[in-house]
């Protein structure tokens, strides 16, 4: 298991100058890999191999203005874009694809992501060292640059290095293994989590314990940002970009990602307390492409990166020795988990099917004999339900006060 972290670069005249020439190499030699690529597989149906573009384009002059193992990495990635290409079009046909793919396309002008393997990397006084060719020796005089090295790593444990450009940003990633931890938890605890908007995840475990994890705040900041580009580019030519967007979107991709972290972490730290040992994510694959519930809510609801931290409490879930399993979650939230209504999957409803209980108003379910609980908390309880029987589980520690007042966790004020 590996994992990965990011580092803001701060680079001066000159050292922005080679990152902006190294990762436009990168974006050229990319469209040229991509060139070839695409009129292979218009004139013969195939699509070559890493080591066949790597053959082919090593006389490519941005190639030879790359270091050669950068160049070799970047030519991997556009061959094995086209494997997956081909690899969904078999799936189209065995018919565990369902939407057509699109043949890989060129990169709009500007930056490109640039890999350095572990070799080719060493730790000097300076910090890092990285090595740019020969023929940019040639060129310019300088064989390398140089970048610190941050404190809270082992540069021995470290696999991969790459220098990503980012809205008028560099960023160097460094990719390192994860030792597994092991954790004192019983698979037989579970934690269901049914994600939201407002109620960002609402989690409900059968020890008795649940909480929220707000997204009002996330929400609020997905918001501005949206009314401050659409001010921005009002009166402007399609496709108008400037500084000051940029350094928008990316303080809000930033924002994103701390909340992404911080919303895993509290799932982890909570199921590492109560030896929770299984977690349930409800999801429906497509629900962010297919959703409609207006142009206001769509817009909101698909910008709230739901996925990236289901992937990431997955990648915790993982490291930590917990296991993780989404389930799809039609009729989650209409059935009735008090009353044990039946809870079918999508497409194949009974016909007469009828939930026992109804949701009075937002955020709240009355049930059949009355019982007022959170509409969120039902809906993460009855997740839980359909793994239940599949996975042996108990759910009588899902208590009543639980789903009636789940505590709420805001991500910003802890």
């Amino acid at each position: 298991m590996f994992g990965c972290q990011q580092v803001l670069i701060n680079p001066n005249y000159e050292l922005k100058a080679i990152l902006e020439f190294i990762c436009g190499e990168s974006n050229k030699l990319h469209n040229c890999g991509t060139y070839y690529a695409r009129q292979l597989y218009f004139k013969t149906g195939k699509i070559p191999g890493k080591f066949d573009l790597n053959r082919l384009m090593a006389s490519n002059r941005h190639f030879q203005a790359m270091y050669s193992q950068s160049a070799q990495q970047c030519l991997t990635t556009v061959a094995e874009s086209f494997k997956s290409f081909l690899g969904l079009l078999r799936g189209i046909t065995q018919g565990t694809v369902t939407q057509r793919p699109k043949l890989p396309n060129y990169r709009k002008p500007g930056l490109n992501l640039v890999t350095y393997p572990k070799q080719a990397v060493k730790l000097k006084e300076s910090g890092l060292r990285f090595p740019l060719g020969n023929r940019v020796k040639t060129w310019f005089g300088v064989d390398s640059f140089y970048l610190p090295m941050p404190s809270n790593l082992n540069f021995q444990e470290i696999r991969e290095y790459r220098i990503l450009p980012r809205n008028g940003a560099f960023y160097l990633e460094l990719v390192y293994k994860i030792e597994p931890v092991k954790s004192d938890v019983d698979r037989g605890n579970v934690l269901g989590i049914d994600p939201g908007l407002n109620n960002w995840l609402t989690c409900v475990s059968n020890v008795g314990t649940s909480f929220i994890v707000d997204g009002l705040h996330l929400k609020s900041l997905n918001q501005w940002y949206n009314k401050r580009v659409s001010r921005l580019k009002e009166n402007q030519p399609q496709g108008f970009w400037s500084n000051q967007l940029a350094r928008l979107t990316e303080k809000r991709n930033r924002q994103a990602r701390d909340a992404v972290n911080k919303a895993a972490r509290i799932v982890l730290n909570h199921c590492i307390k109560n030896r929770i040992g299984t977690v349930v994510f409800g999801w429906n694959k497509g629900q962010r492409q297919e959703i409609n519930l207006g142009s206001k809510t769509n817009q909101s609801f698909v910008q709230i990166p739901t996925g990236r931290v289901k992937d990431r409490i997955a990648q915790l879930c993982e490291q930590y020795g917990i296991q993780f399993i989404e389930t799809e979650e039609s009729y989650t939230s209409k059935a009735s988990f008090l009353d044990l209504d039946e809870l079918p999957t999508f497409g194949e409803k009974p016909k007469g099917w009828k939930e026992s209980g109804k949701r009075v108003k937002r955020g709240l379910y009355r049930t059949k004999d009355g019982f007022r609980i959170n509409c969120d908390a039902n809906g993460a309880a009855n997740i839980l339900r359909k793994v239940a029987a599949k996975l042996g589980l108990n759910l009588n520690g899902v208590s009543r006060g639980s789903l009636i007042a789940p505590l709420k966790v805001r991500l910003w004020t802890l």
